[in-house]
Parts: C-alpha cells; structure tokens; sequence
C-alpha cells in the first residue's frame, strides 16, 4: 500500500529542440490570435457599419421620394420598378403595404408579418413618417424600416437580413481560424528545423561530454563549428579539454619523476636505517657521520616532499590576485634569505604594482634566492636582487651555468651535473617558472658578464 508521502513519478521533461518549437508555436499563436482577433473585429466593425449605411440610405431614400412625390403601394410593384430605383444597387428589399395594413400581393418577398404600428403608419395621413426595429422571422434576424405613404394610402417596409451578415462574418471567423492554424504549425515546423540545426550541435557537445565522463578519455573529437554561443562553448570545452590533458601529463610525469627522485633518499634512508641496531658497535666518529647521514637525508626528503606538494597542489589557487607592491615582496624574501644563508643581498626595486598572488610571488623570489647561494656558498660577492618594472632577477658570481643546462634548469627535477653533489630537489626553479606562468609571465635564465648567473622570470601586464 502507498503511503501518504509516497510521490507520482516524474514524467520526462521535453528536450530543447521540442521546447523551442513550442515556444515558436506558442509565440506565432499568441500573435495570430491577436492580430487575427484585432482584424476580425475591425473588419465585422467595417462591414455591420456600411450595412447599417445602406439601409439607413435605403430608408432615407424611400422617406425622401415619399415626401417628394404622392406615391401609392402599387407604384413599388409597377413595371416602372421604383424599387429597384431607390433601393438598387443596396442589398435591401422592400414590400408595400395598404392601407389597412396588408401585404400587397406581389411586393412580399419575405412574407414579414405586420404589426400594429406597421397597420398605424399605413393609415396614417401624414407622409414619410418612420419606423426602424428588428424583427424574427421564421428564424432570421431582420432590420425593418416602415415609411408611411400619407393620406391613409399605406406604407412602405424596407428590408435587411442581418443574417446574411452574420453568415458573411461566420466565413470570416472559420477562415481566419483557419489562417491562424496554418501559422502555428508552419512556426512550430520552422521552429523544430532551427532549433534542430541550434540543438543539433548542443547533442554533439553533450555526447562528447559523455564519452569523456564514461571513458576517462581525453582526446575526445569536439564540435566547435560556428560563430555564436554554441560554438564558443565547443571551442571552450575543447580548451577545456585541452588544458585536463595537459595536467593528466603533467601529473603523470610529476608521479614519475617524483617517485625517481624519492626513491634515492629513500634507499640511502633504508640503507642507514638498516645499520641503527649495530650502532652501539659502531665508532663513536662512525657513529656520529650516520646520525648526520639520517638527519639530512631526513631533511632533504622532507624538502622534497614540500616542494612536490607545493607544486602538485597549485596554493597560488587559495588566494585571490591582490595589488602587490614589488619592492615590498622582494624585500621581505631577501630578508628571509639572508637569515638562512648569512649571505649578503643587495636590492634594487622601484614602486612597480602588479595584481599577483602575493604569497606564489613571494616563493618565487625566495627560490631564487636560495638557487644564488647554493651555488656560491663561500661567495664574497653580494648576491643582487633587482626589480624593475615587470622583471624580477637574481645575480650572482657563482660557477654559473654550462650552455648546455641554460634551457633546461627549470625542468622539473633537473639537476646539471655540477648540481648534483649540492643539497636540493631540483624543483625550486620549476616552481618559479610555474609562478611566472600563471601570472602571465616567462622565466628566463643565462651567464653573468664576468662571471655568475642571472636567473629570473617576467610578469605580465
């Protein structure tokens, strides 16, 4: 048994492509019904009014002769056809009357009854007296204008069947309902094939979407044809894809570069671990060269894992671009350098402002720093940090770097061969190209006129 909160099955929403030929339709009906409504009426308006015209012409006309002349019934059933002069070519007829209120044999086409005032009239001395009304006969509907004749000679009923109006007006009605039903099924027609050519696209997008979530798959073929929305969004999801390609490869080979270079520590960690529970047994200056050994593999590895996941981790996404005074930044990262290498910096920065991630700029710096002086560890030279404009670099009077190192010193994990006796992971200057990169920027590295090296990076505009 269903219980109280027991809900009915949703049905299935209509796709995009039906929506919008309903919307279509529904717009061109909403529009045709107006317009058709609006034009009905005008036109039912237009035709009762120039009926009304003829018939009040017609009933001025007969009124008018009547005063004009003395006429008798029989003069509207005569062969001189005054009927037909005064009422054609209006489409109202006319039947005479006598004087005690008959129908005169010949002139009754529509066999009106008469009524009391018609026999009143009919008697009446005075002419062109004037009765309008509308009357039922044998079910129609009729306007009826009765014009004594005067002198107790009779009357005249002047004619207009209003049904044949309304009839006119129905054809009008079914015609127009007609027009109004042809417009919407040719809008709903055009909408379908625009909104399939608009859709059409949107399904392709939408099944390559699909196929990515379903396969993992990245190289997925995009649709991104076309100049409007949906063609802007084909191309930026194949950006998109783009840019999860790129990662998936960069990540692949962070993995894999990172489980190279932990696995040197960690074997040497393994291999002096190993030795710990001989080492009572172990010379006191043996002793103390393995406690040194572990504390700086420690260390190292410690310095390797940071740096890994500072760079898998992209913290330049926890905080937002700020106005960031460069003289400041490189300031307080070369304060910080000098209370880890006792080393001597020198700094020359003007008030350049950029928008930056202050806390990414400031590593930047700081790796640059640290690259100086452990490369010239016992330098008496003063490692120099210049800021200029949009450009951030660090000279020094170290060893400097060997031509063929110059284009690969800010590969992940690359150490040059001269490099690899000294403490370090090889990710420092990785990161700073990173940094560079992500505000727009490059980082450039190459030999110091007279010696050393000048390594840096550029901020975009």
């Amino acid at each position: 048994m269903t219980g109280p909160a027991a809900r009915r099955p949703r049905l299935p929403r209509p796709g995009l492509r039906t929506t919008l030929s309903l919307a279509f339709a529904v717009m061109a009906a909403v529009v045709a019904v107006v317009i058709g409504t609006l034009g009905y009426r005008a036109a039912a308006a237009l035709i009762r009014d120039d009926e009304s015209d003829d018939f009040n012409s017609a009933v001025h006309a007969v009124s008018g002769q009547v005063d004009r002349q003395k006429l008798f019934p029989g003069d509207f059933n005569s062969p001189s056809g005054l009927s037909e002069q005064l009422l054609h070519p209006i489409r109202v007829t006319a039947q005479a009357l006598d004087s005690h209120g008959a129908i005169l044999p010949g002139t009754g086409h529509l066999a009106l009854p008469t009524t009391a005032t018609d026999r009143e009239l009919a008697r009446a001395d005075e002419p062109a007296r004037t009765v309008i009304d509308e009357r039922r006969v044998g079910g129609r509907t009729c306007r009826v204008g009765v014009v004594s004749l005067g002198g107790s000679r009779g009357a005249v009923q002047v004619v207009l069947q209003l049904d044949d109006i309304e009839e006119l007006l129905e054809v009008l009605r079914h015609r127009m309902a007609a027009v109004v039903a042809a417009v919407v099924l040719v809008a709903g027609g055009s909408g379908w094939l625009v909104a399939g050519r608009i859709t059409g696209r949107l399904v392709r997008l939408t099944d390559a979407a699909e196929r990515v979530a379903a396969s993992g798959r990245l190289d997925v073929p995009v649709p991104a044809s076309g100049q409007d929305e949906v063609g802007r969004l084909g191309r930026a999801f194949d950006r998109m894809l783009v840019r999860l390609a790129t990662a998936k490869e960069n990540q692949r080979r962070l993995v894999q570069d990172a489980g190279h270079e932990l696995r040197t520590p960690l074997t040497s960690l393994r291999t002096n671990l190993s030795v710990l529970p001989s080492i009572d047994r172990l010379p006191p200056a043996e002793r103390t060269a393995l406690l040194a050994d572990l504390a700086e593999e420690a260390r190292e590895l410690t310095q390797l894992v940071e740096e890994l996941v500072a760079l898998a981790a992209d913290r330049k996404a926890d905080e937002d671009p700020v106005e960031v005074v460069l003289a400041e930044v490189v300031h307080e990262a070369a304060g910080q350098a000098r209370r880890r290498s006792d080393r001597e910096i020198t700094v020359v920065a003007d008030d350049t402002v950029v928008i930056a991630h202050p806390d990414a700029l400031a590593r930047a710096v700081g790796n640059l720093l640290d690259n100086a002086a452990k490369f010239d560890p016992a330098g008496t030279s003063p490692i120099e940090l210049v800021a200029h404009g949009l450009r951030v670099e660090v000279r020094d009077r170290g060893p400097g770097i060997d031509e063929t190192d110059l284009d690969r010193v800010f590969d992940r994990f690359y150490r040059a061969t001269a490099a690899r006796s000294l403490p370090g992971s090889g990710l420092g200057l990785a990161i700073v190209a990173e940094v560079a990169r992500s505000h727009g920027g490059t980082a450039y590295a190459a030999n110091r006129a007279g010696g050393g090296a000048v390594i840096g990076f550029t901020l975009g505009g």
